[in-house]
């Protein structure tokens, strides 16, 4: 009724190489992921930069002196 320990031994050598091919393709999938998040930050960055020199345009031109020509 038991299984002789040959093919208990040949099921668990099965079930690791399933389990070893499966924690490959994830720790791949952890890779990519981390690869697109530091991209998705580089990128937050580059806009993040860009609104703030647009505010600071903003800024200088809604200052009034700027407003006033040169001969007043």
């Amino acid at each position: 009724m038991t299984e002789p320990i040959a093919d208990r031994i040949d099921n668990l050598e099965a079930r690791i190489t399933l389990m070893d091919d499966m924690l490959d393709a994830l720790n791949r999938t952890v890779f990519e992921q981390q690869r697109q998040i530091e991209s998705l930050q580089q990128q937050l960055r580059h806009v993040y930069q860009q609104m703030q020199s647009q505010s600071q345009s903003a800024d200088e031109r809604a200052d009034p002196r700027q407003d006033i020509p040169p001969h007043w």
